[in-house]
Order: structure tokens, then C-alpha cells, then sequence
């Protein structure tokens, strides 16, 4: 049996390690952990193209199809060159408990002889990069087919900067919330409360779409949307079992929970809704998959197979019933529910990762909590990086909203948005009907 604070301590070794000398860590990379990492790469970067921007695609209006398209991929190229220059550094270079520092720039140092463990650096490089991307492109959900192309850009890229990158470093990277113990085995805190918050704040600082609430804004593409649907769970294997960083039991572990919750999410999700409106819809049980996907993420790596069903079973109620809360209540047009998907979810995954971690639980027990860490005094250290993320993120990214719609504008014009963003942003249409 492993000794659960190695576990959860990875994410401190990880980040220091890159800054060692490589002979005092490993005298050599590891072939068969290289290899299982670069694979998950792949499919990390297969979530965000194509899987995310088919799923998002087909959920607007054909108008503005290629809008989205386009913003997903012009993200995966500025997050990118982004991460290269800077954010890597900020993320993971030795600095302080808040930000990384500057030893890193350019990736000063990254050689094929660099290792982070086991692996060589280039590839966890590229890995990170990858969870770097998919973020900022969440985000598109809570602004889709009302804001300017530029914004999405300038926004994107001082989000990635300013929210995603010091975050990751708190969590991560070394930071003040690993130090505490915060258990996120693969980005409930670092990637879904950060993309379903700033969204929320997004929806909220635009202003709903034309139409919103009086008129249908139905999906164009449903079968676009189960594409993408499918090729996110297929993604989300390396998302979350990759995160072991090895090819091991644990990885083996985070690959079989993820799945059972993705599949308790969709049918907890489908089951609900067939029970309250009769039928259940094709929407409905793709949602309800990425709710039970991105539930399970920081619970991954710490959690057991029956706990897995539990969580993605909390996943397709309690996600369900905040999207309703905040279409039909709170009247906020969160275009494609990034934040009840993927911010509920990461905040229920976050709290239920300090209950199921634990090994005391009998059928329920995951893998152990750090030596003499009680479950309720776990549960406060979740509860403090869920409480500290969600703050950080909902200011910061308001700031940066307010300073883009100052500096270039965020929404286009009422003609522009009745046209469609396809033509007015891009001069390009997705369907030659």
C-alpha cells in the first residue's frame, strides 16, 4: 500500500523537480512512462480540438458555427506560443507561494536531457500545455455568439497570464494551496472552478443574447455536439489518468473511475430529466457525461471505483438542477453552461475528493488520506481552495473583462449578432445553404 501524503505531495515534487540536477531525481527517462504521457498529450490536446470545439460548435446556432470553431482554435495557438514564452515558468519555475519565477522564460533550460521525474521535461512541457489550452477554451461557452473576435483573443490571453497560470502554480507548481495538502489529482480547482467561474462572470458582464428568454436559441448540430461529446471521453482518459505521470496502478486507477463517473453522470442526468419532462433528450445525456467527467477530475487520482458512481451520481443532479437555477432563476445566459458543467462540478469534485480519499469508508474508500489527516480537517483545506479559486478567478477575470471592453470593445453590435458571427467576424460562412 502506498503512502498517501507521497500522493499528495506529487504535485510539489513535480515542480520542484524540474529543478534539480536531473542525476539527483533519475538517471534516466523512464520508456514506459514517457511513452503513456505522451500519449496523453495527444488525447488532452484531442479535447480541445476537435472534441471541444465540435461539442461547443454544434451547440450554437449555424450562424455562428465557425465563430466558435475559430475561437477554439485561435486559443489553442495563442495559449501555446503563451505558455512557451512565460506561463510555463509562472506556473512551474521555483518562485514564491503565489507565482512561479522567471527561470524558465522561453523554456531557458528545457533540453532533451531535462527530466520532471522520469519523463523528460519537454514532454511535461507539452502535457501542461495542453491543460493550458482546453481552460481558456471552456470559457467560450459563456460568451458564445455575442463577442467580438478580438476580445475573445485579448481576453484568452491575459486570463491565461493572470488567472490560469498563478493557480496552477498555487496548486501545482509548489504553491501555498499544495503545501496545505489541497487534493486536485487533475484540475478540479486549476481548470474547471477557474473556466466555469470566469464564464459566469462572463454571461454576466455581457448580458444575455438577443432573444434570451423570450425566443428559442436552440442548438443547430446536436449530432456535431455527440461527436464531440464522444471524443471528449475518450480525452478525458488522458486528462485524468495522465495526471499520474506514470504508467502505473494509479493511472490505471484515475482511467476506471473517470469512466464509471462519466457513465453515472449521463444516465443520473437522463434519468432526472426523463422523470421531470417525460422524455430524455440527447442534449441532456451528453451534458450529463462532461458533468460526471469533470466531477471525477480532481477526485481521480485519490477516489475508489465506488465512490466514483457516487460522485458522478451528485454530478447529474446537483449539475442538472444549477442549470436550471441559473437559466430560469438567476436569468444569466451562460450560452452553453459552462459554469453548472464544469464549475459545479469542479467545486463537488473538489469537497467530495476530501470524503472519498479517505481509506475508512469501507466499499467506499479511496486510497488514504495523508498520514493522520482526518477527513473534516481534509474537507477544510478543499474548502479553502475551492473558496480562494473561485474569489481569485471571479475578480480577476472581471477586471480583465472591464479592461478588454474598455480597450477594443467585448460585444458586437445588435445587427451584428442578429446577422451572425460567422459572416460579420470572419466574412465565411459554415453552411453553403
Amino acid at each position: 500500500m502506498k503512502i498517501p501524503v507521497v500522493r499528495a505531495a506529487l504535485p510539489i515534487f513535480v515542480a520542484l523537480a524540474a529543478l534539480l540536477p536531473q542525476s539527483s531525481f533519475a538517471a534516466e527517462a523512464d520508456g514506459a512512462n514517457t511513452a503513456w504521457i505522451l500519449t496523453s498529450t495527444a488525447l488532452v490536446l484531442f479535447m480541445t480540438l476537435p472534441g471541444l470545439a465540435l461539442f461547443y460548435g454544434g451547440l450554437v446556432r449555424s450562424k455562428n458555427i465557425l465563430s466558435v470553431l475559430m475561437q477554439c482554435f485561435s486559443i489553442t495557438c495563442v495559449a501555446s506560443l503563451l505558455w512557451f514564452a512565460v506561463a510555463y515558468s509562472m506556473a512551474f519555475s521555483d518562485g514564491n507561494d503565489f507565482v512561479g519565477g522567471l527561470s524558465r522564460v522561453l523554456l531557458a533550460g528545457v533540453g532533451e536531457d531535462s527530466l520532471v521525474g522520469d519523463i523528460p521535461e519537454t514532454v511535461f512541457v507539452m502535457f501542461q500545455m495542453t491543460f493550458a489550452i482546453i481552460t481558456p477554451a471552456l470559457i467560450v461557452g459563456g460568451f458564445a455568439e455575442r463577442i467580438r473576435f478580438s476580445a475573445v483573443m485579448l481576453f484568452s490571453a491575459l486570463w491565461l497570464l493572470a488567472v490560469y497560470a498563478p493557480i496552477t502554480h498555487w496548486v501545482w507548481g509548489g504553491g501555498w494551496l499544495g503545501q496545505m495538502g489541497l487534493l486536485d489529482f487533475a484540475g478540479g480547482t486549476v481548470v474547471h472552478i477557474t473556466a466555469g467561474v470566469a464564464a459566469l462572470v462572463a454571461a454576466m458582464v455581457m448580458g444575455p443574447r438577443n432573444g434570451f428568454g423570450n425566443v428559442a436559441l436552440p442548438p443547430h448540430n446536436l449530432t456535431m455536439t455527440f461527436t464531440g461529446a464522444g471524443m471528449l471521453w475518450v480525452g478525458w482518459f488522458g486528462f485524468n489518468a495522465g495526471s499520474a505521470l506514470a504508467a502505473n496502478g494509479d493511472a490505471g486507477m484515475a482511467m476506471l473511475v473517470t469512466h464509471l463517473s462519466a457513465a453515472t453522470g449521463c444516465l443520473t442526468w437522463s434519468l432526472v430529466e426523463w422523470w421531470r419532462y417525460g422524455k430524455p433528450s440527447a442534449l441532456g445525456a451528453v451534458t450529463g457525461m462532461v458533468a460526471g467527467l469533470g466531477t471525477i477530475t480532481p477526485a481521480s487520482g485519490y477516489v475508489g471505483p465506488a465512490g466514483a458512481v457516487v460522485i458522478g451520481l451528485s454530478a447529474g443532479v446537483i449539475c442538472f438542477y444549477c442549470t436550471l437555477w441559473i437559466k430560469q432563476v438567476l436569468k444569466i445566459d451562460d450560452s452553453l453552461d459552462v459554469f453548472p458543467v464544469h464549475g459545479v462540478g469542479g467545486i463537488l469534485g473538489t469537497f467530495l475528493a476530501g470524503i472519498f480519499a479517505s481509506g475508512e469508508l469501507g466499499v467506499f474508500s479511496g486510497q488514504g488520506l495523508a498520514e493522520g489527516v482526518t477527513i473534516v480537517e481534509q474537507l477544510k483545506v478543499q474548502l479553502i481552495g475551492i473558496g480562494s479559486t473561485f474569489a481569485y478567478t471571479a475578480v480577476v477575470s472581471f477586471v480583465l473583462f472591464k479592461l478588454v471592453d474598455k480597450l477594443i470593445g467585448l460585444r458586437v453590435t445588435a445587427d451584428e449578432e442578429s446577422e451572425g458571427l460567422d459572416i460579420t467576424g470572419h466574412n465565411e460562412v459554415g453552411y453553403d445553404l
